[in-house]
């Protein structure tokens, strides 16, 4: 597949599961979420639009303003087809995403299945990014894009002995003051490898990245709350990995939760 378009048509046609004409978005709904590590100088202001479709819940994380929380009655009981075919862009990622889960819930895959432990905040997201950066398979002093950054993710790359190069549009500066650039095509032609958030499929970047990732025979890792079963199905088209965390996230328990990693070996 070329990206994320193409994957909505094959769904439409019926290629991914039952009719999405014939599948219900139950519940639609918004969460606004704010946070600041301990220790840490950013505060992290986090939108979710969240879907459910039968035993799954899809995500996609977006920009202040992006949807009025309107949206979601408007869409709550709607046919999952009706959301692919006319919502916004928000909306069709979510339900896309919630759709592909519900037919394969990642609790029920081959993925390895990493349990974050209970403790603070910053225990669970050193832990979590751990995880994601175990994905990363280079030699030590490699150039690693980082597209979406977290402090703990930009450590855990470190310890990996690889150097970060970190991208965002909201943020300047790392917590050690490291440059952060809002151009990705400045990291995406030097690196060695990719780790990009799932919000890169809500905000339409992802498939400039998967495009260049393939051109240039580079390894992308995606890490995903947002679109986490929609990132899944580029494995091995283009996505070497992903680190699949689905609604409920880790920011929203202090109890033990489950991230579940895939690799293209897999498909």
């Amino acid at each position: 597949m070329k990206g994320v378009g193409e994957l909505v048509e094959q769904v439409l046609d019926g290629l991914h599961g039952p009719p999405p004409a014939e599948v219900t978005a139950t519940s639609v709904f918004w969460v606004h979420h704010g946070t600041r590590l301990a220790g840490g100088t950013t505060t992290y202001r986090n939108q979710y639009l969240l879907v459910r479709v039968g035993p799954a819940f899809g995500a996609c994380g977006f920009e202040a303003g992006e949807v009025d929380p309107g949206i979601c009655a408007d869409a709550s009981g709607a046919p999952v087809a009706d959301l692919l075919r006319d919502g916004p862009p928000v909306l069709r990622l979510a339900a896309l995403d919630a759709y592909l889960a519900s037919g394969a819930p990642h609790r029920e895959s081959s993925a390895t299945v990493v349990t974050l432990r209970a403790g603070p905040p910053e225990v669970r997201a050193r832990a979590r990014d751990a995880a994601v950066a175990s994905l990363l398979d280079v030699e030590p002093g490699a150039r690693v894009a980082l597209i979406g950054v977290v402090d703990p993710l930009v450590a855990a790359i470190r310890e990996r002995g690889a150097e970060p190069l970190p991208c965002d549009l909201n943020l300047h500066t790392t917590r050690w003051g490291d440059p952060v650039t809002s151009d990705m095509a400045e990291v995406l032609d030097v690196a060695d490898a990719v780790v990009a958030t799932g919000m890169t499929l809500g905000n339409g970047t992802f498939d400039t990245i998967l495009a260049r990732c393939r051109d240039r025979g580079v390894p992308l890792i995606v890490y995903a709350q947002t679109g986490s079963a929609v990132a899944r199905a580029f494995l091995g088209g283009g996505v070497s990995a992903v680190s699949a965390e689905p609604f409920p996230f880790s920011q929203f328990s202090a109890d033990p939760t489950a991230l579940y990693l895939y690799t293209d070996k897999e498909t």
